[in-house]
């Protein structure tokens, strides 16, 4: 049965807090306490991660596949970047594969990044597809949410419970800009290595 965004929320006040109480303390709040403990049961699970990133790379072999998985983010997290680059590019491309350790739900998202060289030396800007992926990212996007699903027998997040706004802070973000999206997966999803 799919979980609702109440059910998501409910599921998410347990690691996230509403106030910055515990900032600048030496105790950590107990949301945070949960979080690290989550964590921990979740890192038991990071040879099946690796495993799927090895199929993903079988199956994508013209494309580089990299475990960017960090423990302040809500997920295990994924990217494939197109093999073989010209030097020096103009753009490039990377789609990322997040497993929630908080939910059984997964997302699958797109990032461009236009690069722009000046006398100040290399500049970019990123642009994020949450939802709806370019063209040429649509294959490499399936063939990680098909394998994620295999693997690990979590869904997709759906856009309109994913943009629910949330109560809580997930650094940076805070009220009234906070989704689900950055409770369950990452709250800067533009960072990509």
């Amino acid at each position: 049965m799919p979980l609702s965004a109440e059910d998501l929320l409910s599921v998410v006040r347990n690691y996230f807090r509403p106030d910055k109480d515990f900032n600048y303390r030496l105790e950590s709040s107990p949301e945070h306490e949960r979080f690290s403990k989550r964590w921990e049961q979740a890192l038991e699970r990071m040879d099946q991660w690796r495993a799927l990133l090895r199929d993903i790379g079988r199956a994508l072999p013209d494309f580089d596949i990299g475990n960017i998985t960090a423990t302040c983010d809500s997920c295990f997290r994924c990217a494939t970047y197109p093999k073989n680059i010209i030097r020096p590019i103009s753009s490039s491309s990377a789609v990322v594969g997040c497993l929630s350790i908080l939910a059984p739900v997964y997302t699958v998202y797109g990032v461009q990044t236009t690069y722009r060289y000046t006398d100040k030396g290399r500049e970019w800007t990123d642009k994020v597809f949450l939802y709806s992926l370019p063209a040429e990212m649509q294959a490499r996007a399936s063939i990680i949410a098909r394998g994620i699903e295999a693997a690990f027998g979590a869904e997709a997040l759906p856009r309109e419970i994913a943009e629910t706004r949330i109560p809580l802070i997930v650094e940076p973000q805070e009220p009234p800009d906070t989704t689900l999206f950055h409770a369950l997966f990452i709250s800067e999803p533009e960072k990509v290595p």
